[in-house]
C-alpha cells in the first residue's frame, strides 16, 4: 500500500487524434526497458472522465490506485511533451485540464510508468503496478560501484528491507535463511543475539576461514565474534558478533554476492562471499516518521524424548531402576523459561532536493529460554547526505552509536553447562530439592551449593548453581562514522573518496560464585573465580576511485574504476583473573589471590594496502565485457618472497532477446559467464612467522624457545571460480528463472607437518592442497495478480559437492632429505582425507563381531567394542546436505498481506553425542521402549538386554550408532498482517499495520532428535553435532507499524 508515501509521480500528455478510441477502449504499451505496463480495459469502467472546456480543453478526472486498491498519494500526472501537470491527492484523485486528444503520463517511484490517452468516457481508474523485475535496474555491487543489473556477469541476489522487518530476529542474518541459493545459514545455540555461521558455495579453506564477508554501503565491515560457540566437551563463551549490532529497521537492502566472480574487488576477505547491506537514508519531502514495534515468545522447539517410568537404583545415579509405581512428574523442559524479544525502532525522514537526513533509534531487549540469558542493544543512527555546487559535489556522512549487553550466552558441552544435569537427572529423585540450589554451610559460614550427586565424570552441577551464581555479562560500545565526497569533474566522470571508522570497546567478567565444581575450583580456587578483560578493536578504511562513464556513438558504453585502498586493523586487549584468596564471592581485582592470578595483555595489528581497476564494455547494450584487477600488499605477508599478490577477473553477458527472434512467451534472455581469481593472506594464526617478523611467547619475562621452523615462504590462499548463467523472464515477466553453475579451486592451503625426531624442529609449515566446490543454484519466481489479489511464489534451489582434490604430495623439506607425503590429516578439530569431502564423518571403533559378520554377544548376554585395525577411520556419511529448498510467497488482498516460508535441507546426516549420553544413563525413551519390550534387537537378530546393550554402545559414544539423516522440512517463517483503510480511521490518523509473526512454526519432517539447523560451531569443524546443545527456538509474537 502506498497510501501516506508522498513521492513524485509523473502524468504527461501528447496530441494524438481520438478517432483511434471511437470504440471505447483505453489502450497503453507494455514495453520491456521502457517501464511501460500493458492495460487494455473498458472506457465504461476505466476511462478517464472527459469534460468539453470553453477553451478546447478536456477536463480529467481519476483515481490512482496500487495493486491492493489502494490510493497512491503523490502520482505524478502530465501532459506528454508538456510541463501541464498535478499530483493525486490524499485519497489518490486528481483533476487536470488538458487539450484535446493529449496523453497522461503517470509515474510513481517503485512503480512502472504508463501512458493513457482521454476519451469521454467515466471517471478513470488506474492502477499502477510494481517494478517487480526491471531488467534496467540498477545494483550496487562491489566498492559500491553501480551496475546495470542486465550487463552483470554474474549472479546477484536483492533481498528488500521489508522482507527483513517482516519477521524481525534479534540477528537479522538469520532473516535470510531460505531466502537466496547458494547460501547455507546457521544459527548457533548460545542464545539470543549469538553469532550465525553464514558459508556461501561450500566450504573452501582448510584453515583459514570460511564465513562471507559483510560490506556496508559499500565498505567492508569488521564482524568480529566474541567467541566461537565450539563443539564437543570443551567450548569458550561466547559473546555475539559485529553484525549482530545492526538495525534491521536500517537496511534499505541487501544483495547477496555468492560466488568470488561478483565480489573481486573487495579483495581477499571476499573469497568466500559477500553481504552487502544497503543503508536507508533521507528523502526529499515533509518531515516522514515510521514507529515499528515487535513482540515475540520463544519455546524450545525441538527436544531429545525422556522417559518418566524408570527410577534409580539406591546410591546409583543413573536411571536403570525399576519401573516406578506411579510415572515420574519430571519433565527437563520446565527448566527453561519462556524467552521475550521485544523489537522497538522510530525513524524520521526528511529533506530538500539538495540536503536529505535519516534518523533512527532502535532498541532491543530480550530474554532467552535459559534462566538469566539475557540481551539488550540500543542503536543510535544518523545519515545526511548533500549536494553543493550546482549538483557537482555529493557528501554523505553517516554516525551510528551501539550499546549492547549480554549475558549468560550459553555454550554447549560439558563444562558449566546447566543442561547436563538438567537431562539426567535420576527420575526417581526429587527435582523440587534441587531448586533450593544453595544452603547455609556452617563450617564455611555461608551458603554453598546443593549437589549431592557428585559430578559423574560429567562435570555436573547444580544446574541453578551454574545460571545464578556463575555469570558471565558483557557490554560492548561501538561507535561507527563512515563519509563519503564525491565530485562530478565531468559529465560521465567523478571522482570519489570513502573513510569509515569501526571502534569497539568490550569489557567481560565471569563471577564465579563459592562452593562450585569441575576443573577450575580444584586447589587454591574454593573462595570464588573472578575474571575481568577488556579489549578495543579498531578498523579503519580508506579508499578513493575515478568513475568513467562514456559512451562513444550510438554503440558502444565504457564504464570504467581505478582506485586504491588502505585497511588498517588494531586490537589490544588486557585482563586478569584467578581464584579469590580470603573473602567468599568478593569479586574484585584487589580480593585475587596474588600468586595464582594471572595477567594477559595483548595487542595485534594487521594492514592491507591495494589498487584496483575494472572496466566494463558495452555494444548497442546487448553485449557486454567486463574485467577487474585487484593488486594487495598484506602485512602478514611482509617479507615474505610473495609479499603482494594479483588476481584478476573477466566476465562476459549477452543480451539474448536483442540479438535474436525469440518465442514471443520469452520476455528477456540473458547468458553470461565468468572467470575470477581471488587472493587471501595466510590466517591470522600464522603471523609472525614470516621473515624478519618471527615472534616468540614470553612467559614470566622469559622467551619461550620455538620448536615450529620458520617459514619464509608463505603464499597468498588462492580461489579459482569459473561462473555460468542464465536470466530468463517469460510469459510478461511473470515467470522468472535465475541459473547459475560454478566450480571452483581453493589452493595453496596452509598446514603444520610434523618432522622427525632427528630434525631440531618439531614441525613445519606447509603450503599445498586443492578443495574443490562444484554447484548449481536456481531462483525460480512466479508473480501474477487476480482483481485485487497479487501474490508471488519464489523457490530457491542450492546444490554443492566438496571435494578434497589434493592434500600434500612430495614436499621436501630442506632438513636430511626429508620429504613430506600425507592423504589425509587432522585440522581445527576436524578429519579430512584426499578423495573425500570436507564435512565427512568417521569412526574410529565398532562393535565386535563373530566370523559370520554378526554382533558377537558373550554368554553372559554382553557387547564388547573393538578399534577398527591399523587405525583405520571408517566414513559413515557427510554433514553437508545434498541440495536445499526455500519456498516463499508472497499473497496480498486489499491492505491484507500475508507471506510464508517453506525450508528443506535435503540429505546429509547428524551425530547427536547427547542421545548417547541419555541412553547410558537410562533417561531417554528409547532406552524405556527398549525395556519394555525387554530386549534389544541386534544385527544377527540376537536379543540383548537393553543395560547390556547400552552401557558399551552408549557409554563408549560408538558413533557409527548414533548418527541420523539430516533431512529436515519446516515452515520457517509466517507473517500475517493488516494495513487499515484511511477511510476507517479518517484524515487524522497515521498508516497503521497490524500483524502475527511466526518463525520455526512447524517441523515437518526431522528424524534426528535435535534441530540439524543448529550450528553445533561457528568456524569450519564441528558441524552436525550435536552434545548438549540448547534446542531450537520457536518464536510467535505480532508487530505494529505506524506511519506519520
Amino acid at each position: 500500500m502506498r497510501k501516506g508515501k508522498i513521492l513524485p509521480v509523473s502524468v504527461f500528455l501528447s496530441c494524438c487524434c481520438l478517432n483511434a478510441f471511437a470504440s471505447g477502449h483505453v489502450s497503453s504499451s507494455d514495453n520491456l526497458g521502457k517501464n511501460m505496463v500493458t492495460a487494455v480495459t473498458k472506457a465504461t469502467s476505466t476511462g478517464i472522465l472527459g469534460t468539453q472546456q470553453s477553451n478546447g480543453d478536456v477536463k480529467v478526472n481519476g483515481t490512482i490506485v496500487d495493486n491492493a486498491g489502494e490510493p497512491i498519494i503523490g502520482a505524478t500526472v502530465k501532459v506528454k511533451n508538456s510541463q501541464n501537470g498535478t499530483a493525486t491527492d490524499l485519497d489518490g484523485k486528481f483533476e487536470l485540464s488538458v487539450p484535446k486528444g493529449s496523453t497522461l503520463i503517470i509515474s510513481y517511484v517503485g512503480m512502472l510508468t504508463q501512458e493513457v490517452q482521454v476519451t469521454g468516457s467515466s471517471d478513470l481508474k488506474i492502477t499502477m503496478k510494481d517494478e517487480a523485475h526491471k531488467i534496467d535496474e540498477v545494483v550496487v555491487t562491489a566498492l559500491g560501484i553501480k551496475r546495470s543489473e542486465k550487463a552483470l556477469s554474474y549472479n546477484v541476489q536483492k533481498i528488500g528491507g521489508e522482507q527483513l522487518s517482516a519477521v524481525k530476529n534479534v540477528n537479522f542474518v538469520n532473516s535470510l535463511n531460505g531466502a537466496v541459493a547458494g547460501v547455507n545459514i546457521n544459527a548457533s545455540t548460545s542464545g539470543v543475539g549469538g553469532a550465525t555461521r553464514v558459508v556461501m558455495r561450500g566450504t573452501k579453506s582448510i584453515t583459514g576461514g570460511n564465513n562471507v564477508l559483510y560490506v556496508i554501503d559499500g565498505v567492508p565491515m569488521l564482524n568480529k565474534s566474541g567467541g566461537d560457540v565450539g563443539g564437543g566437551r570443551y567450548s569458550s563463551q561466547p559473546s555475539g558478533e559485529g553484525i549482530a549490532d545492526i538495525n534491521p529497521d536500517d537496511i534499505e537492502s541487501i544483495n547477496v554476492l555468492t560466488g568470488p566472480s561478483s565480489a573481486a574487488l573487495y579483495g581477499s576477505a571476499a573469497a568466500n562471499g559477500v553481504i552487502m547491506i544497503n543503508t536507508k537514508r533521507g528523502a526529499e519531502g515533509k518531515v516522514k516518521v515510521a514507529v515499528s514495534s515487535s513482540m515475540e515468545f520463544s519455546n524450545p522447539f525441538v527436544m531429545p524424548e525422556f522417559q518418566n517410568t524408570y527410577g534409580n537404583k539406591a546410591g546409583s545415579f543413573e536411571s536403570w531402576g525399576d519401573r516406578l509405581a506411579t510415572p515420574s512428574s519430571y519433565n527437563p523442559k520446565n527448566f527453561f523459561n519462556t524467552g521475550h524479544s521485544y523489537l522497538n525502532s522510530v525513524t524520521l525522514t526528511t529533506g530538500t532536493k539538495t540536503n536529505k537526513t535519516y534518523i533512527s533509534v532502535a532498541t532491543t531487549n530480550a530474554t532467552g529460554i535459559l534462566p538469566n540469558n539475557k540481551y539488550n542493544r540500543y542503536n543510535f543512527t544518523a545519515r545526511n547526505t548533500s549536494d553543493f555546487l550546482n549538483d557537482k559535489l555529493h557528501l554523505d556522512v553517516s554516525a551510528s552509536y551501539i550499546i549492547q549487553n549480554t549475558q549468560n550466552m550459553y555454550r554447549p558441552g560439558e563444562y558449566y553447562n546447566p543442561l547436563t544435569a538438567v537431562y539426567l537427572f535420576p527420575r526417581g529423585e526429587d527435582w523440587s530439592a534441587v531448586q533450593l540450589y544453595k544452603r547455609y554451610d556452617a563450617s564455611r559460614k555461608f551458603a554453598t551449593q546443593y549437589w549431592p550427586y557428585g559430578d559423574q565424570g560429567m562435570q555436573l552441577q547444580n544446574p541453578y548453581f551454574i545460571v545464578n551464581d556463575m555469570m558471565t555479562p558483557t557490554e560492548r560500545k561501538r561507535y561507527m562514522f563512515m563519509s563519503s565526497l564525491k565530485y562530478d569533474i565531468l559529465p560521465w566522470l567523478n571522482v570519489t573518496g570513502r573513510v569509515r571508522v569501526d571502534n569497539t570497546n568490550t569489557e567481560s567478567e565471569s563471577r564465579f560464585h563459592a562452593s562450585g565444581q569441575g576443573i577450575l575450583y580444584a586447589g587454591t580456587y574454593g573462595n570464588g573465580i573472578y575474571n575481568h578483560s577488556q579489549s578495543i578493536d579498531q578498523q579503519t578504511y580508506l579508499d578513493m576511485m575515478f568513475n568513467l562513464d562514456k559512451s562513444f556513438g550510438t554503440d558502444y558504453r565504457l564504464t570504467a574504476n581505478l582506485g586504491a585502498s588502505l585497511e588498517d586493523y588494531r586490537s589490544s586487549g588486557v585482563g586478569f583473573g584467578g581464584p579469590i584468596l580470603k573473602v567468599p564471592n568478593l569479586f574484585s581485582s584487589a580480593a585475587l589471590d596474588p600468586v595464582n592470578a594471572i595477567p594477559n595483555d595483548t595487542e595485534f595489528r594487521k594492514r592491507n594496502t591495494a589498487v584496483f581497476a575494472s572496466a566494463e564494455l558495452s555494444w548497442k547494450d546487448m553485449l557486454f565485457l567486463s574485467m577487474t584487477g585487484r593488486n594487495d600488499w598484506s602485512s602478514l605477508l611482509v617479507n615474505a618472497k610473495e609479499p603482494s599478490f594479483f588476481y584478476p577477473s573477466v566476465g562476459l553477458s549477452a543480451i539474448v532477446t536483442k540479438m535474436a527472434k525469440l518465442p514471443e512467451f520469452i520476455s528477456f534472455m540473458k547468458v553470461r559467464g565468468s572467470y575470477t581469481e581471488v587472493g587471501s593472506p595466510i590466517p591470522d594464526r600464522y603471523r609472525g612467522v614470516t621473515r624478519g617478523t618471527v615472534t616468540y611467547p614470553i612467559s614470566n619475562g622469559i622467551p619461550s624457545t620455538r620448536t615450529i621452523m620458520p617459514f619464509y615462504d608463505f603464499k597468498a590462499e588462492r580461489t579459482r571460480s569459473y561462473e555460468l548463467g542464465l536470466d530468463l523472464r517469460m510469459f510478461n515477466n511473470k515467470l522468472n528463472l535465475d541459473l547459475t553453475w560454478y566450480h571452483s579451486n581453493t589452493y595453496n592451503q596452509t598446514f603444520l607437518a610434523e618432522l622427525s625426531a632427528t630434525s631440531p624442529y618439531s614441525g613445519l609449515y606447509i603450503q599445498a592442497g586443492d578443495i574443490a566446490n562444484t554447484g548449481v543454484e536456481m531462483s525460480l519466481a512466479y508473480n501474477d495478480h487476480v482483481g485485487a489479489v497479487d501474490f508471488e511464489s519464489r523457490l530457491v534451489y542450492s546444490r554443492n559437492v566438496n571435494k578434497v582434490k589434493k592434500l600434500v604430495r612430495n614436499y621436501h623439506t630442506g632438513i636430511d632429505n626429508q620429504v613430506i607425503n600425507f592423504t589425509e590429516t587432522s585440522a581445527g578439530g576436524g578429519f579430512i582425507r584426499e578423495g573425500d569431502s570436507m564435512g565427512d564423518v568417521y569412526i574410529t571403533k565398532v562393535l565386535k563381531r563373530d566370523a559370520s559378520g554378526n554382533i558377537a554377544v558373550g554368554a553372559d548376554g554382553s557387547l564388547s567394542s573393538m578399534d577398527l585395525p591399523n587405525g583405520q577411520r571408517l566414513k559413515i556419511g557427510n554433514t553437508n546436505p545434498d541440495f536445499t529448498l526455500g519456498w516463499r510467497n508472497n499473497i496480498s488482498w486489499k491492505g491484507l498481506n500475508l507471506s510464508f516460508l517453506i525450508n528443506a535441507r535435503v540429505g546429509g546426516i547428524v551425530t547427536s553425542a547427547t542421545q548417547a549420553v541419555l541412553d547410558q544413563f537410562g533417561v531417554s525413551k528409547a532406552t524405556a521402549d527398549a525395556r519394555d519390550r525387554g530386549y534389544v534387537e541386534v544385527a544377527g537378530g540376537q536379543k540383548v538386554d537393553p543395560q547390556k546393550y547400552y552401557e558399551v554402545v552408549a557409554n563408549q559414544q560408538l558413533m557409527g550408532y548414533y548418527y541420523y539423516s539430516a533431512t529436515n522440512v519446516r515452515l520457517q517463517n509466517v507473517s500475517l498482517s493488516y494495513t487499515l483503510p484511511k477511510t476507517l480511521l479518517g484524515q487524522g490518523w497515521p498508516g497503521v499495520t497490524v500483524g502475527l509473526i511466526a518463525n520455526n512454526l512447524w517441523m515437518i519432517y526431522n528424524k534426528a532428535p535435535f534441530d540439524p539447523e543448529v550450528a553445533a560451531s561457528t568456524g569450519t569443524y564441528g558441524q552436525g553435532s550435536d552434545y548438549f546443545s540448547a534446542p531450537s527456538l520457536r518464536n510467535i509474537g505480532f508487530s505494529l507499524k505506524l506511519n506519520f
